[in-house]
């Protein structure tokens, strides 16, 4: 026995060292959670996510309705259909069909299909404990292109803020937002137009069905978009359909009534001229030649510097989606009587205007303030206007200040107005390596989702500073999602908007800093009356 021991112990320990690596492997097996328990039961069927690196899991491509194709084109959502067995949801589904508009748009145009009726659903635990928040998101894109299947809004670190994240693919467009008699007449509704809005509201209904079995709280959702998704959690503030769906609303760069939707006679003759222009017979028989035409030939001809021979579709006032002007029921306080966290860049877009195309613009808008709106811009006079180092060249400041920063304080204004919780904020953080183009549209979604893009318009440098900066605002948009109120912990102080016109300005420095007084208030100010002017006379109108 003795003599045999002795060339035993090198081959024994050749083997432990052998199998080792194969027992920590078993163990990390063991110790991972099995495929089975991330697969949840919901309303229409089973589905399996993954887990993600953080932590938690995703479930993407959830289907919340059917594919809106053949005779469902321009047609109410209908709820998805069930299905058998275990339906993977570890991809997302495709972007809804879009013409390319740019470089921002090329990839999911390009990707893009009529059925893409699909959400993403991402929790920071998993299996599910407490109930969480949930942070409902409609991407931007002039409802026109863009999609929430994307890395930004799903790869950052918002949802380890503690909340539930759902990002929603909603029909864009001509398939969005296409009026005509014909399909007036067909719907039970007596209306046309909408259907990107009616596939927001079925998503929204899907959340509160489902959500809970994600880990989210149906009774705490907070309807959150930038640009195009922020006109559109404004207008669902202002639908009979939807106004009560959610407890508190996140309007990024956008509000309800900019640009302001058609009335439903006037949508309809834009429909007619999109059907002519497509060689629909006139008359009957328009709808069907459409529904008839693939998705490609519907987006044939539209481009972004092609809008006067192709006009496109928008929100419009059809009486049962929207019965009321937005701007009519904000001004009044009839929207949705939740707390509102609403703000803008400081340059958003820019604008490329001559001194002397600018003082046509305002002579042709302000009426009897032009001389004071002049006087604002250094226009008056035959002056070349007084450019700012945050806000930029006078063309930058009047086309930030008219499409979006003055219809933003106006709508905090009025929803203040209301005694609703509202807050404002300024984003002035130029993307790092963009510097000289100041915080332009969009410079914002890094740091509220907590991820920075390696290419595209919205890449930088991004760095330490960068990074707190979005723990800081991620910090905020959650405590809002939460409580209703951005405040907590160690958090700068963020006022409400009420009758000091308080708002919250994200620095260059990457600080948070509050100001009173009013957001560029004399401009505002004016802004303001001017508008009015145009709501009595759109009243006015027959």
């Amino acid at each position: 026995m003795t003599s045999l021991q002795g060339p035993i112990r090198p081959i024994r320990s050749m083997r432990i060292a052998a199998i080792f690596p194969l027992a920590i492997f078993f163990l990390q097996l063991t110790n991972a959670a099995p495929a089975d328990n991330f697969v949840v039961t919901i309303t229409s069927g089973q589905l399996r996510g993954v887990s993600r690196s953080t932590g938690g899991a995703e479930f993407l491509g959830v289907p919340y309705a059917q594919p809106p194709v053949g005779d469902l084109r321009w047609h109410e959502t209908v709820p998805a259909k069930s299905w058998t067995g275990v339906r993977d949801a570890a991809a997302f589904g495709a972007p809804c069909a879009q013409p390319v508009l740019g470089d921002w748009n090329k990839h999911d145009a390009e990707t893009s299909q009529e059925d893409c009726l699909y959400l993403n659903v991402i929790t920071p635990v998993w299996p599910p404990k407490a109930p969480l928040p949930v942070m409902f998101w409609l991407h931007g894109g002039s409802n026109v292109g863009g999609t929430a299947s994307s890395a930004l809004y799903k790869d950052g670190t918002l949802a380890q803020h503690g909340v539930v994240l759902v990002t929603v693919n909603y029909r864009l467009g001509i398939f969005g937002f296409l009026a005509h008699p014909e399909l007036t007449l067909e719907s039970a509704h007596h209306a046309s137009g909408n259907y990107a809005l009616m596939d927001q509201i079925a998503a929204l209904r899907w959340v509160r069905e489902n959500i809970s079995k994600f880990g989210g709280d149906p009774a705490n959702i907070t309807v959150f978009g930038q640009s195009a998704g922020a006109q559109d959690t404004g207008l669902l503030m202002t639908s009979p359909l939807s106004k009560d769906m959610f407890q508190r609303a996140i309007a990024e760069s956008g509000t309800a009534y900019f640009p302001p939707p058609q009335r439903l006679k006037e949508a309809e003759q834009t429909g007619e001229k999109l059907a002519a222009i497509r060689k629909a017979p006139s008359g009957e028989g328009a709808i069907k030649f459409l529904r008839q035409l693939s998705a490609q030939d519907l987006l044939k001809g539209i481009t972004s510097s092609d809008a006067d021979s192709s006009p496109t579709p928008g929100p419009v006032v059809d009486g049962w989606v929207l019965v009321r002007s937005p701007v009519a029921i904000f001004a009044s306080g009839q929207q949705s009587a939740i707390p509102m966290l609403i703000g803008n860049t400081t340059r958003e877009f820019g604008g490329r205007s001559s001194p002397e195309e600018l003082r046509t613009r305002i002579q042709g808008a302000a009426g009897s303030f032009a001389p004071q709106m002049l006087s604002l811009y250094g226009l008056a006079d035959g002056g070349q206007g007084t450019a700012d180092p945050k806000y930029g060249s006078v063309a930058d400041q009047v086309a930030a200040d008219s499409f979006f920063r003055c219809p933003v304080t106006t709508q905090a204004a009025w929803h203040a107005a209301a005694s609703h919780p509202t807050y404002e904020y300024q984003f002035a953080r130029a993307i790092p390596g963009q510097e000289a183009q100041g915080a332009v549209h969009s410079g914002d979604l890094p740091y509220v989702f907590g991820f920075y893009p390696k290419t595209g318009n919205i890449a930088g440098n991004f760095g330490e500073l960068d990074y707190k900066l979005a723990d800081l605002m991620e910090a905020y948009w959650t405590n809002f999602a939460k409580t209703g109120n951005p405040n907590g912990g160690s958090l700068p102080n963020w006022p409400e908007f009420d009758g000091t016109q308080s708002y919250l300005e994200f620095t260059q420095e990457g600080t948070a800093v509050a100001n009173s007084g009013g957001l560029r208030k004399p401009q505002c100010d004016f802004y303001r009356e001017i508008l009015k002017e145009h709501i009595s006379k759109r009243q006015a109108a027959p």
